[in-house]
């Protein structure tokens, strides 16, 4: 393994430790309210005061961004948790539950894959109403069908190998089979596709915020950063830029730390 390979999940990590850091107690990086405007200073470039520079009602960029980190992790981590619960829900159904159960949950599912993710997620918002919680669960809903795709090929595998089907000759009931045989065989693949899924799912959820669909002002997402930012891009570049920097290290580390992992293999 090149040194590059080694290094690049502890940079990850790393940078992953920061933002939750910044979600968890922004205090600690900044000083600054997300929140607190200073009008004469407006669209101040970086300097000292202000590492960031400042936006156009003379909010200090760097504290929004820090503070941002929890809106904007929550949504991505929060969609990922719900995609997976349901999906793994949905997943073990489809195995588990019988052909006719299967092609049902299946075809639902192909249905659902049929669009984007994103315009998924848009087309839940449309109906659902826009908001913050509203956002994560359009999000969480239009990742179901990856997840659950995931969970039913390798269930299927495991319930199809010969440990399993002398358990279940031995008289091992459905449910214990999934829970003892099951489950930890998808744990693994499972966890790297949650891990990297995150990633996408900040990206939806700045992606509608930017749209604004997501966080109502004065709250700070790094979505909804950039569509403020984009209309002084030509005379303040930093009130996106920083932004956008944000959401693609978060969105590089994942996909990074998610690569690294080791997808198990089948075991009894």
């Amino acid at each position: 393994m090149s040194a590059i390979a080694r290094t690049a999940p502890v940079a990850a990590g790393l940078v992953l430790a920061v933002w939750a850091v910044a979600a968890v107690a922004p205090g600690l990086l900044v000083s600054a309210g997300p929140d607190a405007t200073d009008v004469v200073a407006a669209l101040r470039p970086p300097s000292g005061a202000h590492p960031f520079g400042t936006d156009e009602l003379g909010r200090d960029v760097l504290s929004r961004v820090v503070h941002g980190a929890r809106l904007s992790l929550a949504i991505g981590l929060g969609a990922t948790a719900l995609a997976v619960a349901v999906g793994l829900l949905v997943g073990l159904l489809a195995a588990a539950g019988g052909k006719r159960s299967d092609q049902v949950l299946m075809r639902a599912q192909d249905v659902l894959l049929a669009f984007p993710e994103l315009l998924l997620a848009l087309l839940v918002v449309t109906v659902v109403g826009s908001g913050t919680a509203n956002v994560l669960v359009a999000i969480g809903i239009a990742a179901v069908p990856t997840y659950a795709r995931l969970v039913r090929g390798q269930a299927l595998a495991v319930m199809r190998s010969g440990y399993v089907e002398a358990a279940t000759a031995l008289g091992v009931r459905p449910p214990a089979v999934v829970v003892r045989h099951v489950l930890p065989n998808v744990a693994g693949p499972l966890l790297v596709l949650a891990t990297v899924g995150t990633g996408t799912a900040v990206i939806s959820g700045s992606a509608l915020s930017f749209l604004g669909l997501g966080a109502a002002p004065p709250a700070s997402e790094w979505g909804a950063m950039l569509a403020d930012g984009r209309e002084f891009l030509a005379t303040a570049w930093w009130t996106a830029t920083f932004p956008g920097l944000a959401i693609m290290s978060v969105v590089l580390s994942v996909t990074v730390l998610g690569r690294s992992l080791p997808g198990r293999g089948e075991r009894s």
